[in-house]
């Protein structure tokens, strides 16, 4: 699903505006992205919360030169479903066989 899907099945759902919708859609991820920018996680109750992880250094290979470079820490974001998201998702979604 895309955000085009998603803005289209808000504004049916509700009556609205596409735009109106799309509007809101993307202040809602602007505010997340610009949350987790500035430091701070975003907890979203029955949906889940998105998180900055940090990552360890390590080190890792360049495999063209055959040398060894050093990876530094450095933060990632991440999102971590709500247990009751992850319990629907599980009952209510087929396993795909690939």
């Amino acid at each position: 699903m895309t955000k085009a899907d998603i803005v289209a099945k808000i504004s049916e759902k509700l009556g609205l505006e596409k735009g109106d919708v799309q509007a809101t859609v993307e202040s809602f991820m602007e505010e997340v992205k610009t949350s987790l920018e500035t430091g701070d996680n975003v907890y979203l109750r029955g949906f889940g919360s998105f998180i900055i992880k940090t990552r360890a250094e390590k080190t890792g290979r360049n495999i063209s030169k055959n040398t060894t470079i050093k990876i530094p820490a450095h933060n990632i974001p991440a999102f971590k479903p709500a247990k009751i998201f992850v319990d629907g998702v599980k009952t209510n979604t087929e396993v795909k066989e690939n």
